[in-house]
């Protein structure tokens, strides 16, 4: 295996990994609570990302990534972290185009967003004393955000609701930036869901998302959570498939 940075591709991972089964439940939860007392869960999660962090450099990994070992879920930390949003009393909402066969739980907006403080910085610190490798922050994307949540407060169109959270994202970006972060991966799996608002307003939030970024940025476009889609089949994919 080559020596970190010495090949002409640099390696890294999406973002998440598994969590211990001692810092949250395991089996498949997307929301898998958290296993240790909330006086013990900052320390236990930074015992998960030191562990995270061997084993990707173990691998040889180039870019390692904190695996998301703090985030109960991608989206829903990085709400967590602004006013005007409720993760906890969710709604049911149709979700990725109805390639899920059930409505989903997300997260409501109930009131005025803001963003009082930086969401991920503490976590991005941590990283960068148990690691001498290039770091990458994963943040949800202003369309996939609208997508995961329930507007109960705006009301308004969608490229307005995608431009506003676009600002909340681009202030998180230039702080992480500013803190050391080496690349900043914004996720946007629903762009290979609604081809049409990609071409509408998507990129036009995405570049509003990084503007001013000063370190490398790039976006992450999957196909989302291995969730079973519509048992007839729909949006183009077989009956019985899974968006993973």
């Amino acid at each position: 295996m080559a020596a970190p940075g010495t090949s002409s591709l640099r390696t890294t991972i999406a973002g998440s990994l598994p969590k211990p089964a001692w810092l949250a439940d395991p089996g498949y939860q997307l929301f898998a609570p958290w296993a240790v007392p909330a006086e013990r869960l900052a320390e236990a999660q930074r015992d998960a990302i030191r562990l995270v962090l061997a084993e990707q450099e173990a691998a040889g990994l180039d870019v390692v990534t904190d695996g998301e070992q703090a985030r109960r879920h991608y989206i829903w930390d990085f709400l967590d972290g602004l006013s005007g949003t409720d993760t906890r009393r969710t709604v049911k909402k149709q979700t990725r185009g109805d390639r899920y066969a059930t409505p989903q739980d997300v997260a409501r907006i109930v009131g005025a967003l803001s963003r009082p403080q930086p969401i991920m910085v503490d976590v991005l610190r941590v990283v960068r004393q148990h690691t001498s490798r290039p770091v990458k922050v994963a943040l949800p994307g202003p369309m996939t955000i609208i997508d995961t949540t329930a507007d109960e407060y705006y009301r308004d169109d969608e490229k307005t609701r995608a431009m506003r959270w676009a600002a909340l994202v681009n202030a998180e970006a230039r702080d992480l930036a500013a803190a050391g972060a080496d690349i900043i991966q914004i996720d946007e799996p629903c762009f290979n869901v609604y081809l049409d608002k990609f071409e509408q307003w998507g990129v036009e939030a995405l570049e509003a998302a990084i503007d001013g970024v000063s370190c490398t940025t790039a976006v992450h476009i999957c196909y989302s959570y291995g969730i079973p889609s519509c048992s007839s089949g729909c949006a183009g994919i077989p009956s019985g498939a899974s968006t993973g």
